[in-house]
């Protein structure tokens, strides 16, 4: 089976902790949207049982690197097939965060109308990370782990945002400095054209 070309999909990026998935919820609730994070798919497969993937993705995971693209493509592209009857817009949560990801998601499951750009300063997210750390129970949101995401994500992710910018022009660039309405009220003005 294969992803219906009449969908929307948004690419949510932004470093770690600057509140993709508050913005992407609300998104949920007043849109349609289905929100499919790369992270907790991932999450939820190195926790399946028996799954071919759940020590590579718990490697990757554990040291903050990027888990291989195949196997995250492949989450997505079946978590968007499993969707597609009932949903027409998908907003793809943290991904993708390299440049082969982009590219090869674009070309075998379908391109992104939009990339939605979370910007934040590294102490900003370092705060919220922390704060989140303590009802999280996530493994991750520990200091040593959030200083390598947040490298990966300069050294990986931030290649592929200005790539989709200059090749696409599909980036709309959302201030995380400001308060949560605020921020939403410009992520519903970036996204008027598919909501």
């Amino acid at each position: 089976m294969s992803v219906n070309k009449d969908i929307s999909v948004v690419f949510v990026l932004g470093g770690p902790g600057v509140g993709k998935g508050t913005q992407c919820s609300k998104l949920v609730k007043d849109f349609k949207f289905k929100h499919l994070s790369a992270g907790d798919l991932l999450r939820e497969e190195q926790n399946k049982e028996g799954s071919q993937y759940s020590q590579i993705i718990r490697q990757h995971i554990k040291d903050g690197t990027i888990v291989p693209q195949e196997i995250t493509i492949q989450l997505l592209k079946k978590a968007i097939i499993g969707n597609q009857e009932e949903y027409q817009k998908f907003l793809i949560d943290g991904f993708p965060r390299k440049m082969d990801q982009a590219v090869i998601f674009e070309e075998e499951v379908i391109p992104a109308k939009l990339t939605i750009f979370f910007d934040c300063s590294k102490d900003v997210m370092l705060e919220r990370l922390l704060e989140r750390s303590k009802t999280s129970g996530r493994e991750d949101d520990n200091l040593e782990s959030i200083e390598k995401r947040f490298d990966t994500f300069v050294k990986t992710s931030v290649p592929v945002i200005e790539y989709l910018d200059k090749s696409r022009h599909i980036v709309k660039k959302i201030d995380c400095s400001k308060t949560v309405d605020e921020i939403y009220a410009d992520v519903k003005k970036a996204m008027k054209d598919i909501i």
